[in-house]
C-alpha cells in the first residue's frame, strides 16, 4: 500500500510539474498556439521566421489566378484591360503591404463589375477615377473612426442576397462576350436576349467556337480541383487561358482576343473638370454606393478568409484603412475600384502562404508581366475570360444557399430572396437598402413578440401581457383594451409585469385608456413593469397613510408597480388595498 501510495504521489508531482511548465495561452496568444500546432514544425523562440521560398511560390500561384481575373473584370466593366491590371498591382503592392489581414488578397472584383459598367455608362470613364478616389477617402475615414466592425452587423441573409444579386446578372452579362457578342444592357434585357443569342450562335461558326471555349472554361473551373496528383494545384483559370490561346492560334479560328495597350499610357489622373462633377447628386450617390459595397465585400471576405486558416486574425479597422488607401491611389490613377477577392485569397491560403509577403509579391509579378510581356496578353480569347467570370458569377450566386436558408429560417429566406430580386430588377444600392430594411423589419417583428391573455373573473375584466410590447404590436394591445372595456365589468385589471420592454407608444396607449376608463366611472388596476415612476399628467393618487402591504411570494416580479387609479374610495372588498395607491415593489 505504501509503495503504491508513493508512486501515486510521484506521478501527481510529475503531472503538476507538467501543468506548471505548460505555457499559459490567453487572449491573442490562443491564435498563435493554434498556428504553431497547425504548422510544419516547432517555431523558434521569438516567433516563426517566414519561409521566403514558400511565400514566393504562393505569390506566383496568386498571380496566375489574379491575371485573368484582373483582365476579365476590366472587360466585364466596360473599361480597358490595362485598368484592371493597374488595380491588381495596387491591390498587391499597396493594400497587401498593410498589416490588416495577413492572407487576404485584393484587386478588382467581379462583384463590382456590373456597378462599374453602369457608372461608366452614366458618368463616363473619366468620372470613375473621382468616384473611386473619394470612396477610398471615405473608407479611410470609416477605419480611422473605428467603424470597420460595423459591417459585420449586417444580416447574413442580406449579404448572401447581395452576392446572389451580383452573381446572377454577371453570368447573363458575360454570356454575350462568351459568344463574341455585345450585351444589350440591363440585367433584365440581358436575360430576355439569351434565346436570340443562342440562335445567333447556332448560325455563326466563329461564334460557336468562341462559345465552346467559354463553356470549356466553365467546365474546367468546376472539375479541375478533382484532378489527381499535383496538377490540381495549377489554377483552373490558367489552364483555361492556355487552352484558349492554343485553340485561337489554330488555322481557321477567328475569335476575338484581348487588346492590351501601354500600361502607363492608360493612367488617367482626374482633372478639374472631373472634380467639378462632385456637384452632381448622382455622383455623390455613386461614391456612397461604392464605399458601402466595397467595404462590405472586403470585410465579409476577411471573415470568410479567417475561417480558412489558423494564423493571425484580421484587424478590421486597419484593413478598412488599407482598402481605402488602395482605392484612393486607384482613383488618382483612374483605375477600377479595389476590394478583397475570395478567389485570390483562397488560392493564397491553399498555396501555403503564411505572411503578407505572398500577397504583396503577386502585385509585383502583375506589374512586371504587364510591362515586359504585354504581347502575350493579346493572345488570350475574350470568351475564355468571360467563361472565368461566368464561373465566378455562379459561385457568387450560390443557388444551393437558397434551399439551405429555406430550411433554416423562412423569414431570412424572404429577406435573401427580396434582396436578390430587387438588385436584379433595379440596381445594387436599391437592392441592398431594401434588403437591409426588410431585415430590420423582420428583426423588429421577432423581437416584438407580445403575448396577451384576456379573461373575466367575477366583476373584473383582466388583461395580462408578457413579452415585448412595441408599436408593431399596438393593434393587438388596443384590441385587448377595447375588449376589456366592452366586457361591461365595473373593474379592469391590467397586468403588464411580464412585459420585458414597453415602448412609448404602448405605454402611452395604456395610460390614456386607463385615464379614459376612470373618467367613465370604472376602477382600473394597473401593474406596470420597471422601477417606480411618475404617472402621466392628469392621473393623481392620494398620499397613503401607512406603509404598503407586502406582495405575496406568488405576486408580480421584483420590479413590478401596482397603481390603483380610481381616486374614489373603494366600497366593496377593496378597502384592504386602499394603501396600494403608491407603487409596491415585491421582494
Amino acid at each position: 500500500m505504501s509503495g503504491a501510495h508513493a508512486r501515486g504521489r510521484t506521478r501527481g508531482k510529475e503531472d503538476a510539474s507538467k501543468v506548471a511548465g505548460a505555457p499559459k495561452i490567453t487572449g491573442a496568444s490562443k491564435i498563435t498556439g493554434v498556428a504553431k500546432t497547425a504548422g510544419a514544425g516547432p517555431a523558434k523562440a521569438g516567433g516563426a521566421k517566414p519561409d521566403l521560398a514558400n511565400e514566393i511560390t504562393a505569390s506566383l500561384v496568386v498571380f496566375l489566378v489574379a491575371l485573368p481575373l484582373c483582365i476579365g473584370v476590366a472587360v466585364a466593366s466596360g473599361v480597358p484591360a490595362e485598368l484592371g491590371i493597374i488595380s491588381g498591382v495596387i491591390g498587391g503592392l499597396v493594400v497587401g503591404a498593410v498589416r490588416g489581414s495577413t492572407l487576404q488578397v485584393s484587386g478588382p472584383a467581379a462583384g463590382l463589375a456590373a456597378l462599374v459598367a453602369e457608372t461608366v455608362l452614366e458618368h463616363g470613364l473619366a468620372m470613375l477615377g473621382v468616384i473611386v478616389l473619394f470612396s477610398g477617402i471615405l473608407q479611410i475615414v470609416l477605419g480611422v473612426v473605428r467603424l470597420g466592425r460595423m459591417f459585420q452587423a449586417i444580416s447574413l441573409a442580406v449579404v448572401q442576397g447581395m452576392l446572389a444579386g451580383i452573381g446572377l446578372p454577371l453570368m447573363f452579362s458575360q454570356a454575350y462576350p462568351m459568344a463574341d457578342a455585345r450585351a444589350p444592357g440591363t440585367p433584365i434585357e440581358n436575360m430576355a436576349g439569351i434565346p436570340g443569342l443562342f440562335a445567333d450562335v447556332l448560325t455563326d461558326r466563329q461564334a460557336m467556337i468562341a462559345t465552346l471555349l467559354g463553356v470549356a472554361t466553365i467546365v474546367l473551373s468546376f472539375v479541375w480541383k478533382k484532378m489527381p496528383g499535383p496538377a490540381k494545384r495549377i489554377p483552373a483559370a490558367l489552364v483555361a487561358v492556355g487552352v484558349g490561346v492554343a485553340v485561337a492560334a489554330l488555322p481557321g479560328v477567328d475569335v476575338k482576343t484581348l487588346q492590351v495597350g501601354n500600361l502607363l499610357a492608360s493612367v488617367r489622373v482626374p482633372g478639374a473638370e472631373e472634380f467639378a462633377g462632385l456637384a452632381d447628386a448622382a455622383v455623390i450617390g455613386s461614391i456612397l454606393t461604392f464605399t458601402v459595397i466595397a467595404s462590405a465585400e472586403s470585410l465579409f471576405t476577411a471573415a470568410a478568409v479567417d475561417r480558412m486558416h489558423s494564423g493571425p486574425r484580421t484587424r478590421y479597422n486597419t484593413e478598412l484603412i488599407a482598402q481605402g488607401a488602395g482605392n484612393t491611389i486607384a482613383g488618382i490613377l483612374g483605375a477600377l475600384p479595389i476590394t478583397a477577392v475570395v478567389a485570390r485569397s483562397s488560392a493564397n491560403v491553399q498555396a501555403g502562404a503564411k505572411t503578407r509577403i505572398s500577397r504583396t509579391l503577386h502585385g509585383l509579378w502583375l506589374l512586371a508581366f504587364a510591362l515586359l510581356l504585354p504581347q502575350v496578353l493579346a493572345l488570350i480569347p475574350i470568351s475564355v475570360l468571360a467563361g472565368v467570370l461566368v464561373h465566378s458569377g455562379w459561385k457568387l450566386f450560390a443557388p444551393e444557399e437558397f434551399p439551405k436558408m429555406w430550411r433554416q429560417d423562412r423569414g431570412e429566406f424572404a429577406v435573401m430572396t427580396t434582396t436578390t430580386l430587387v438588385i436584379v430588377a433595379t440596381a445594387l444600392l436599391e437592392g441592398v437598402l431594401i434588403g437591409l430594411a426588410a431585415g430590420i423589419v423582420l428583426a423588429a417583428l421577432r423581437m416584438s413578440q407580445t403575448v396577451i391573455r384576456q379573461h373575466i373573473e367575477d366583476d373584473t375584466a383582466k388583461v395580462v401581457m408578457a413579452g415585448n410590447a412595441t408599436f408593431l404590436r399596438l393593434p393587438q394591445v388596443i384590441d385587448a383594451l377595447e375588449n376589456a372595456a366592452a366586457s361591461g365589468r365595473p373593474r379592469i385589471r391590467l397586468d403588464l409585469t411580464g412585459v420585458t420592454h414597453l415602448d412609448h407608444a404602448c405605454r402611452n396607449q395604456v395610460e390614456e385608456f386607463t385615464a379614459q376608463q376612470r373618467g367613465l366611472g370604472l376602477r382600473v388596476e394597473l401593474l406596470m413593469p420597471g422601477p417606480a415612476r411618475t404617472e402621466a399628467p392628469g392621473i393623481t393618487h392620494p398620499a397613503p397613510e401607512a406603509a404598503p402591504t407586502p406582495m405575496p411570494p406568488s405576486g408580480p416580479g421584483p420590479h413590478a408597480e401596482w397603481f390603483y387609479l380610481d381616486t374614489r374610495a373603494p366600497s366593496d372588498g377593496y378597502e384592504d388595498h386602499a394603501e396600494s395607491y403608491r407603487p409596491v415593489t415585491s421582494r
